[in-house]
């Protein structure tokens, strides 16, 4: 129904959308992508991504990716290459990342009623990041992960218990902030 509406007339996400169809049409092996869903509402970022994701595994090729959208980046790549000043900073599996630059994991506790602790008390487990009551977020050293959950359980009326990766977005935010 865009065929015959000038390029002008369309939104950035329809001109996004039809510059990813014009990019395909002669199969390359290599596809150059720079921010794919920019100016897309989030079914279309979706879709958009499904379809990327579909279309490397059907015709095997290799998409190069740049974006500042973790969610693009999360669904479509296996490998990235993080540049900071014109300079590799990071070549490797998107996994490796958060592995390798966050030396701390998240614990949320939810407690039957509503203590959960003091915050000083907690304090020694790790930072206490969130507190409500019922509920409280630490931010706990990888390798004091498994101690501090043991000690946790011990001290407080724990239902739910909840050891969490820290966020991408929050990782390359601290690569970045250095």
């Amino acid at each position: 129904d865009k065929l015959n509406v000038s390029v002008r007339e369309l939104s950035l996400g329809e001109r996004m959308k039809m510059e990813l169809i014009a990019s395909l049409l002669h199969q390359p092996k290599v596809l150059f992508l720079d921010e794919p869903t920019i100016g897309l509402d989030v079914v279309s970022q979706k879709i958009v991504r499904e379809f990327l994701r579909r279309y490397n595994e059907t015709h095997q090729t290799t998409i190069l990716l740049t974006s500042h959208y973790m969610a693009d980046i999360q669904a479509l790549c296996q490998r990235v290459i993080i540049i900071d000043h014109g300079k590799i900073f990071f070549d490797g599996k998107l996994s490796e990342i958060v592995d390798r630059f966050a030396d701390f994991k998240l614990i949320t506790i939810q407690c039957d009623g509503a203590d959960a602790g003091s915050t000083e008390s907690l304090g020694k487990y790790g930072e206490v990041v969130e507190k409500s009551p019922g509920s409280i977020k630490l931010k706990v050293k990888r390798d004091r992960v498994i101690p501090a959950c043991k000690a946790l359980l011990d001290e407080l009326p724990v239902r739910d218990i909840d050891i969490e990766e820290v966020p991408i977005e929050d990782v390359i935010r601290q690569i970045f902030a250095r």
